[in-house]
């Protein structure tokens, strides 16, 4: 356990600027892959609190198709540039203990900011967070420039707790700590957030 511990701690204090050399985005996905592992061996479960709160985006993989097997396989994964603030953010709609929330989900690059929120849905025992984006906004130096519901927002938002999860966008949380958080999420990719 202490080796994909360790190695996170380095990759979130390099990434603050806290000191230390980032490790290679092969020895991170390793990590990653031993704290999932580890998660479903422990059966560790996570309460939403823990969730609550903004994160930035440290790291993630993306996916390939294996050509002969058929099935997913990871990307090589990447480091996200500084210049290039992506957070999400997670709060408490109807009470914690329930599970019920938003997500916020923000994408600053400059003067541009892109920002899309949704409804979330977090079933603690499966340590998922099933969510849908149905509110967007735009804005630019400051000033809204697109800010509207994307489809019918409320209808969508009502009907969102009735959707099967597997009809749904979600994230399997299998790392979850005060200063960050690491998921797999509907797609097979793995992304690493960091405390904001």
């Amino acid at each position: 356990m202490a080796d994909f511990t360790s190695t996170l701690s380095e990759a979130v204090a390099a990434y603050r600027g806290e000191g230390g050399a980032r490790p290679t985005t092969e020895t991170l996905v390793t990590a990653l892959l031993q704290a999932e592992k580890a998660a479903k061996q422990q059966r560790l479960s996570n309460d939403f609190p823990s969730l609550l709160g903004k994160w930035r985006l440290c790291f993630a993989t993306g996916t390939k198709k294996a050509q002969k097997r058929g099935g997913i396989v990871l990307g090589k994964g990447l480091y996200v540039p500084k210049f290039i603030n992506i957070q999400i953010s997670f709060r408490s709609t109807d009470g914690a203990d329930s599970g019920q929330g938003e997500i916020g989900n923000q994408v600053r690059l400059g003067p541009v900011l892109l920002q899309l929120t949704g409804p979330a849905h977090y079933l603690g025992k499966k340590n998922l967070l099933a969510f849908d984006f149905n509110y967007l906004l735009l804005s630019l130096f400051g000033a809204k420039v697109y800010n509207q519901p994307i489809r019918s927002a409320k209808a969508e938002t009502e009907d969102f707790y009735e959707k099967s999860i597997a009809k749904l966008p979600f994230f399997a949380f299998f790392l979850i700590t005060p200063d960050l958080i690491a998921a797999r999420g509907r797609g097979g990719g793995l992304a690493l957030w960091i405390r904001h």
